[in-house]
């Protein structure tokens, strides 16, 4: 008797495990409606920020003569990183591979059937997701060597980087590579959009050198409504980068939907308070240089950290951008025309490291994984950071040289100095 009534609890037992198993198994693979429409409008606002923010924001950083040659490298760049991602990038960055590299299963998507699901949303938007992820970070780049570069070498460029950095990149963070299974956090691209894409610019500004003039007489911006009207657009669309890297609609969106808000608010006070002390005057420049300096800093946080702690983040990062584009610049000796490096780089890593504190429960966040100390996290932050500055430095340089083997990188002088809108592109935005 007793053996029967054993024999029934263990069959019991089982059918309910199974059943709990089956109705995991149906929660995971049905589509939610509104985990669907929430990050195709996340998608929309991220490709936003590349055309038109990032190109009205440089564009207006630079003279008048070159704003369109900007406007046409971001919007080409945009446009081929777009196809590449289809064609390859995809599934080099998120299929199952190695420690750097996915696999070529889904090449030109293939076998990626309409209703194919990635948790609770269409495969095809994660894909379109992720793509708008690789389009930002390539649209980054230019910015720091504007104003001297020939446009075929630009594309040249952008090719072999994408291929061989951020696709890797991409894949040991958030593709199942070593640096996702060594524990780094990066909620939404601290390591594999900003600093990668700031450390890129920076070697291409070193190799192609100073623009005329550079230290010899200004070299303004010639419209800084572009440059408000840009960090406006890139504010507003931060918002899909940020929420939309939870993948659901739920509660972490919101965190990071909040803490995009909180520290970029506090990057704006701070480095318009320290520009303020040290000029005498707060100035349109700052509050937009804030403005990015704040967004980059939260975006490997967003999801982790609680609004007190996004709050600090923007309030160093303030600090830390008015540093990059000032003290450290000069340091460096680099012509960085837009300051890719001075905020992108800079609040990139500090906000990397700052995610290792506060995502400490204690700080408000949202707690370190098992086994994981404070210490610890910031030391693989670290790794993490270390990684991306080795790696992408490495295939910036040779992608650079390889473009001025093939074409040259930068324009002739005479070119340069009339402007890169009529020599390269045969336009001129303002006809007076």
């Amino acid at each position: 008797m007793l053996k029967k009534i054993i024999v029934l609890l263990t069959i019991f037992t089982s059918s309910a495990a199974f059943a709990d198993e089956v109705i995991i198994e149906q929660v995971v693979s049905v589509a939610d409606k509104a985990d669907n429409a929430f990050m195709m409008i996340c998608t929309a606002l991220v490709l936003f920020m590349s055309v038109p923010g990032i190109a009205l924001f440089y564009g207006g950083l630079l003279r008048s003569k070159n704003i369109l040659s900007m406007l046409t490298q971001v919007l080409f760049t945009f446009s081929l990183i777009s196809v590449l991602w289809i064609l390859y990038g995809y599934s080099l960055a998120f299929g199952e591979g190695n420690w750097f590299f996915g696999n070529f299963d889904a090449i030109l998507l293939a076998g990626i059937k309409i209703t194919d699901l990635q948790g609770s949303i269409y495969q095809l938007i994660w894909v379109a997701f992720q793509g708008s992820f690789a389009c930002i970070t390539c649209c980054l780049i230019p910015g720091a060597f504007a104003e001297r570069i020939k446009f075929s070498a630009v594309i040249i460029f952008m090719v072999i980087w994408f291929t061989f950095s951020y696709i890797p990149m991409a894949h040991m963070v958030w593709g199942g590579g070593i640096l996702g299974d060594e524990g780094a956090l990066d909620f939404a691209g601290g390591t594999v959009v900003h600093i990668n894409a700031a450390v890129a610019g920076l070697v291409g500004a070193y190799l192609i050198r100073h623009r005329l003039g550079f230290n010899k007489e200004a070299l303004k911006p010639f419209n800084l409504p572009y440059v408000y009207l840009g960090a406006a657009i890139l504010y507003i669309g931060w918002f899909g980068f940020n929420a939309g890297s939870s993948t659901h609609a739920d509660e972490i969106a919101g965190l990071a939907f909040i803490n995009t808000v909180a520290a970029t608010a506090a990057a704006v006070l701070s480095w318009s308070a320290i520009e303020w002390f040290h000029r005498g005057k707060p100035s349109c420049l700052g509050a937009c240089s804030g403005v990015i300096a704040g967004l980059v800093g939260i975006t490997p946080a967003a999801g982790f950290v609680g609004v007190g702690g996004a709050l600090i983040i923007g309030l160093i990062c303030g600090g830390a951008g008015v540093f990059g584009v000032s003290a450290l610049k000069r340091l460096l000796r680099v012509d960085d025309t837009c300051d890719v490096f001075g905020v992108h780089g800079v609040c990139g890593i500090v906000g990397c490291l700052l995610t290792g504190v506060f995502t400490s429960e204690s700080l408000g966040g949202v707690g370190y994984n098992e086994g994981i100390t404070m210490i610890s996290q910031i030391g693989i932050q670290a790794m993490s950071i270390v990684t991306c500055v080795v790696w992408t430095a490495v295939v910036a340089f040779a992608a650079f040289k390889l473009a001025d083997k093939v074409v040259g990188l930068r324009v002739a002088e005479e070119q340069e100095r009339e402007g890169l809108d009529i020599n390269s592109h045969g336009e001129s935005a303002f006809n007076h």
